[in-house]
């Protein structure tokens, strides 16, 4: 009899782990399914309603560290550890199980607002705590798989990424909890109405957030990349340097039809080179020239060794102005600790508004990007250098960052994409870096800023999810 009753269980536990790692597998990763997501927790919650409370966390914890084997071709590339994704991925696993056990334990008390509060809220709570400490910021958050749904993306203008990430899981969390009322019918449709209601109400806001045009001028960019020299090699510092720099000049000289003709921007990848105090003339007079014969800003990013101290840096150059520089605030570890990280922001005025400088990895943080809202920018202008396997994944991070603050997005990257995306997060035009030996692309792209309500507040919405989550196990004591 035993067994007889126990392997239903058993059957129950690896169907429902397997079809949320399942779906949390091609759900989330580098090329994310989007509407997979929204339903991947579903099994694990619904496994949770039935039966105890540490089956239902072995299940939701192994399921959570499956799916993350959607990542673990990226570690591979990047020559990391199985230890390293076995930690990080570890304590996710460990904090989606105390997400299950606390909505299941809430659930089977009658709070059932508060679980279905809870389950969102203590996910939220990690994601945030974890921007905070961890040197990849927000990179992984949930919310960048919903990057192509516009009209849930345009959230992040009044909440952020934490926002999106709560009502995200806050959907397959009503789901379960309706389905655990189904003998209540007048309750579990209570729950299904306001589930349908809110989420509506996001995606309606959303919509009409899509209608309304970004203010300001539209303006040409050019955007210019090279993966001849492969993904792990910077051009030595001298002739090296200014042979690849004029090599771009070049390929921009030569386009067709109107060229750069009414181009106001041109940006080229990070770390192109290394240039030093005393070579850097040499490559900022290629650069300047370009500038004043076209009247665009040019930004370019180079790996600088000033004196003792290194940074990687975007050097821009304007018409008739001198040479300015933007120092990566960012940096990616192991590979970029021997840079020293900037701390001022560089912002462009122009006749068509203020534009804003930052590298590649600063887009994975809310701030600078939220910094650079606040003071007006309307174009932000971002070399970049991706892995190739996650040009698409990591270089649409940044146009997140526009969403929140209210900016177009020009981002350059060898090694990925090159991209121009406006401040609802929609691509005007993107081409990968490889399409060519240079690859060279105009795009034309709004440059009116929009005042959001999460570059005003900040991450308020990360900071009343651990309100929730507070309030939600205070009601499981009382």
């Amino acid at each position: 009899m035993a067994s007889e009753i126990k392997l239903p269980t058993v059957v129950e536990a690896a169907v429902a782990c397997a079809a949320t790692a399942t779906l949390m597998y091609f759900g989330s990763g580098l090329d994310p399914v989007w509407p997979v997501m929204w339903l991947a927790p579903l099994p694990a919650l619904w496994f949770a309603t039935r039966h105890g409370g540490w089956s239902a966390a072995l299940v939701a914890g192994v399921a959570s560290l499956a799916g993350a084997l959607t990542y673990w071709g990226y570690f591979r590339l990047l020559h990391l550890p199985f230890a390293a994704w076995l930690g990080g991925f570890s304590l996710a696993a460990v904090v989606f199980a105390a997400a299950v056990m606390l909505f299941r334990a809430l659930l089977l008390r009658g709070r059932v607002a508060s679980a279905v509060i809870a389950f969102p809220a203590t996910w939220v709570t990690f994601e945030y705590v974890r921007n905070l400490l961890w040197p990849h910021g927000s990179g992984g958050s949930l919310a960048y798989t919903q990057l192509h749904f516009l009209p849930f993306l345009q959230l992040a203008s009044v909440t952020g990424p934490w926002g999106m990430v709560f009502v995200l899981l806050f959907f397959p969390a009503a789901l379960a909890a309706a389905w655990h009322l189904r003998k209540q019918p007048r309750e579990a449709m209570r729950v299904l109405w306001f589930t349908v209601g809110t989420v509506g109400a996001v995606l309606i806001f959303g919509a009409v957030r899509l209608t309304v045009p970004q203010p300001g001028p539209e303006v040409r960019v050019a955007l210019a990349a090279s993966d001849a020299q492969g993904n792990e090699d910077v051009a030595a510092a001298g002739a090296d340097t200014q042979t690849l720099v004029q090599g771009y000049v070049n390929s921009l000289r030569t386009l067709g039809g109107d060229g750069l003709q009414n181009v106001r921007a041109i940006v080229l990848p990070e770390k192109l080179g290394h240039v030093t105090d005393v070579d850097v003339a040499q490559v900022d007079a290629i650069l300047q020239k370009l500038a004043d014969e076209t009247g665009a800003t040019v930004v370019a990013g180079f790996d600088h060794q000033a004196g003792a101290v290194a940074y990687n840096q975007a050097r821009v150059y304007q018409r008739g102005a001198a040479v300015r520089s933007y120092d990566k605030r960012h940096l990616l570890p192991p590979f970029e600790l021997k840079f020293t990280p900037g701390r001022e922001l560089v912002t462009l005025q122009h006749s068509d508004g203020d534009w804003g400088v930052a590298i590649c990895k600063d887009m994975d943080f809310t701030n600078p990007s939220r910094q650079y809202g606040r003071a007006g920018a309307g174009l932000m202008l971002v070399p970049g250098w991706d892995f190739n396997v996650d040009g698409a994944w990591h270089g649409h991070i940044a146009i997140m960052r526009g969403v929140e603050d209210g900016f177009s997005v020009v981002r350059a990257a060898k090694d990925g994409f090159l991209t121009v995306s406006n401040n609802r997060g929609k691509i005007a035009d993107e081409t990968r870096s490889n399409a060519a030996p240079f690859t060279v692309m105009i795009a034309t792209v709004p440059t009116g800023h929009s005042w959001t309500l999460f570059q005003v507040l900040g991450d308020w919405f990360g900071l009343a999810a651990i309100a929730l989550l507070i309030f939600s196990i205070v009601r499981l004591r009382i």
